[in-house]
């Protein structure tokens, strides 16, 4: 495993060569049906938001651990067929164990309720209850890992720092939990009620804002507007501010007018959408143009995504649920394990 650069080279100021928006298409043949599997694999579209949904949100820290802190070690000590499939069975395989860790914090650990959809009173259903703890986790490892430049934890190499920097992402991520959010569980699970001053509902449309404004500036723009700061403390402060502020403060106001579940949706359609354009595609525009075609695709991937739900029955879950699994969990998941875990095989021979 090689020594880590001082800053990820994402949020490099200067980007060398680029990648190819023909081969990003072409991939697109490989990252749809996965994305399809993973949204309504599990028995259909419900059942997959009950089961994996959760098994995916918390496998997606470790999916940032194996691709910027590792740099896809270990499956870089097998040939290019392999390592893309070797990474993405050890992060599903982890993604189990944390989904077991996040289980245990909500109520109990409980095999049936994690993959059973309908595990019957007495039993700790995966979904709800362990969402705002998986999002928050993830959510603070893309922190840490992009717009914190991976500092300080970077100084302790690959090996050390990026399971360094996932258990300093559960620490705050449990940390926000216990102090924020209200568990209201329904009658007769064995999910613990807990008193706070923000609802699990709303806590997950948040973090999602926060995604949100993370691809937009290190996935789309690159770093801007702090990457080009040389000053490292400036452009910490200055990344953190414009990220978790503008995050904020665009959950508040659409908070105003959308419901959380929606707000959620949309928000989880931007993080797909700027994975895409940025990660997959690699679209060449400018920071306007790149903004405006993420936009764009982000409102035909809801409307889309939602007028599909609509067709769909639900019972325990509802249909903003399926559009945030659909495009977060489903879409914007594979298409990272395709460009960042397998580096696009098998198109890049």
């Amino acid at each position: 495993m090689s020594a880590l650069p001082a800053r990820p080279p994402i949020s490099a100021p200067v980007q060398e060569g680029g990648g190819s928006v023909a081969v990003g298409v072409r991939g697109l043949w490989l990252v749809v049906p996965i994305a399809v599997l993973l949204a309504v694999g599990a028995g259909g579209p419900e059942e997959s938001v009950l089961i994996l949904g959760p098994l995916v949100t918390y496998a997606l820290p470790l999916v940032v651990m194996v691709a910027f802190w590792w740099e896809d070690w270990p499956g870089t000590r097998l040939g290019p067929n392999w390592s893309g499939w070797a990474d993405t069975a050890l992060i599903a395989a982890g993604g189990v164990v944390l989904a077991v860790a996040g289980q245990w914090v909500a109520g109990g650990i409980d095999l049936r309720g994690l993959f059973d959809p309908s595990p019957g009173p007495g039993h700790v259903p995966s979904f709800p209850a362990t969402l705002p703890l998986a999002g928050a986790v993830f959510i603070v490892m893309l922190q840490l890992t992009l717009v914190g430049e991976g500092w300080p934890l970077r100084r302790f190499g690959a090996a050390v720092g990026g399971p360094l920097a996932l258990l300093v992402a559960w620490a705050i991520g449990l940390g926000l939990y216990f102090a924020l959010v209200e568990v209201s569980p329904p009658p007769g699970s064995g999910v613990t009620a807990r008193s706070g001053p923000v609802a699990g509902a709303d806590f997950g449309a948040a973090v999602a804002c926060i995604g949100a404004w993370q691809v937009l500036c290190f996935v789309v723009w690159r770093g801007w507007p702090s990457a080009g700061i040389s000053s490292r403390a400036l452009r910490l402060s200055c990344a953190h501010t414009v990220v978790l502020g503008c995050g904020l403060l665009s959950f508040l106001a659409a908070r105003l007018v959308l419901e959380a579940g929606t707000l959620t949706g949309v928000a989880g359609c931007v993080v797909a959408a700027g994975i895409v354009c940025g990660m997959l595609l690699e679209v060449p525009l400018g920071r306007a143009a790149g903004a405006l075609v993420t936009l764009v695709l982000a409102a035909t991937l809801f409307g889309a995504l939602s007028v599909l739900a609509q067709s769909f029955s639900f019972t325990r879950a509802e249909p903003e649920d399926w559009v945030v699994h659909a495009s977060l969990n489903a879409l914007a998941a594979s298409a990272i394990l395709h460009v960042a875990v397998g580096r696009r095989w098998p198109l890049n021979r």
